[in-house]
């Protein structure tokens, strides 16, 4: 792999995990068209992860920080015989929230996870990916008035919430649109709902990377890969913060539907090579 395209490949990684246009979709994308093996540069894909990471720890460290604190004071609770007390805090509520919604996430990813691997042997399914990405962002951007916050936020919504991430395991299909779409249609005020969005993919994506990690390691990888990952890493992060601030202006002001214009225009060109190449 070149410097290039690990340039390349890390700042859509960085883009497209966090606008709804799909990372997994471009990626294999990209490197269908580059000619690079998946398997050749797997630490690589999880590197970039880690980037990813990096971009919502530092966007939303203080939400980090406080849910963290609020874990504490939960075990706390628990040890004096106070219970969970989940809705003493909006903060605790809303990390309550993040764990069930977490759970059908990983259930779908276990379960399926060899269909879903199966996807990504062919374009034409994730053009379809991006055709469905597509339609929930325009459903999505015709939701009426959403208000809820997390006192108000229900178990089953987080649950709703964590099924749509599982879902965007699917190759070209978004997560973060995925998510987003979950959010607005269980009535979400927009913001709150960009947010927890992007909060549960930390565990999403940690928990990606730790499988993966064993892996990409057991592949190994060549010296000359240690300068295009860190470009690929740094690159991911950069364009991950600036994808995470443009994605809560785009929500806020009903602009989605540039994203479903777009991923269509993708898939329909993926369509029409897939047609043209057989």
């Amino acid at each position: 792999m070149t410097y290039t395209q690990a340039a390349i490949l890390g700042i859509v990684q960085g883009l497209a995990e966090f606008l709804p246009i799909s990372s997994s979709g471009h990626l294999a994308l990209l490197q269908y068209f580059f000619g690079v093996e998946s398997d050749s540069v797997l630490l690589f894909t999880v590197m970039m992860h880690v980037g990813t990471l990096v971009s919502v720890f530092i966007i939303y460290w203080k939400d980090i920080v406080e849910l963290i604190m609020e874990l504490c004071y939960t075990i706390k609770d628990l040890c004096t015989g106070k219970g969970l007390r989940i809705n003493s805090s909006p903060t605790r509520r809303m990390g309550f929230m993040i764990i069930v919604a977490t759970i059908p996430t990983a259930l779908i990813g276990l379960l399926f996870e060899d269909f879903f691997e199966s996807l990504y042997a062919s374009i034409i399914s994730i053009a379809i990916g991006l055709l469905f990405t597509g339609t929930i962002l325009l459903v999505a951007e015709k939701m009426g008035k959403s208000d809820k916050g997390p006192m108000e936020m229900k178990w089953r919504h987080a649950v709703f919430i964590g099924c749509m991430q599982g879902i965007a395991i699917c190759p070209g299909v978004s997560r973060s649109g995925s998510t987003l779409f979950g959010g607005l249609i269980a009535g979400l005020e927009r913001n709150f709902a960009v947010k927890f969005a992007f909060l549960i993919s930390i565990p999403s994506i940690l928990g990606s990377v730790i499988l993966e990690v064993p892996d990409a390691f057991a592949e190994g990888t060549d010296a000359s890969m240690i300068g295009p990952i860190i470009v690929g890493v740094v690159l991911s992060a950069l364009s991950g913060i600036f994808a995470i601030k443009a994605m809560i202006k785009v929500v806020s002001n009903k602009r989605l539907v540039g994203f479903t214009i777009y991923v269509w225009l993708v898939a329909v060109a993926v369509l029409g090579y897939s047609l043209l190449a057989a």
